[in-house]
């Protein structure tokens, strides 16, 4: 039983450190992607196999948040460790500038007063934005837009 005049954090969380954290645990995903490509492309969307623009699947995500490296600075909120259940992991290092690190790749972070956290990545000709955010405690959504550098949309993607 929990005691009810301890003081609950925020909800949705109102500061990185504690998005990052809000974001830990072993998470059901469902994931709706499209190939926006093909109608930019002309592809027949009309013939029989009329799918090859969408696909859904279910997935376990595992997510881990990693303490910063100096938990005294505010420079470093920490990082996340993502990754499916039997599948490759990425490792997310945030610092307090509004910068992120996966892997080689570099982009930027914005808390949004809305709760929801959006990242950008723009580099090999492309530009990457996903955004992040809870409805309740246990619901995280995550959307990601996948555009090229001539402004048109080439992938997207919803998960629940």
């Amino acid at each position: 039983m929990s005691d009810p005049s301890s003081p609950q954090p925020p909800f949705p969380p109102e500061e990185i450190g504690a998005f990052l954290r809000h974001c830990a645990g072993e998470w059901m995903s469902l994931r709706s992607q499209f190939t926006l490509g093909a109608v930019s492309t002309g592809e027949d969307l009309d013939a029989e196999d009329s799918d090859v623009w969408h696909s859904s699947e279910r997935g376990e995500l595992l997510v881990a948040f990693l303490e910063p490296q100096r938990p005294d600075s505010p420079a470093s909120p920490g990082g996340l460790r993502v990754g499916p259940k039997d599948g490759d992991i990425q490792e997310l290092q945030f610092s307090g500038d509004g910068t992120f690190r996966n892997g080689s790749q570099q982009g930027s972070w914005q808390l949004w007063p809305d709760g929801s956290l959006e990242l950008v990545i723009t580099g090999e000709g492309r530009e990457v934005r996903e955004r992040i955010w809870f409805t309740k405690p246990n619901l995280r959504l995550r959307s990601t837009v996948v555009t090229r550098t001539d402004g048109l949309p080439a992938r997207a993607s919803f998960s629940s």
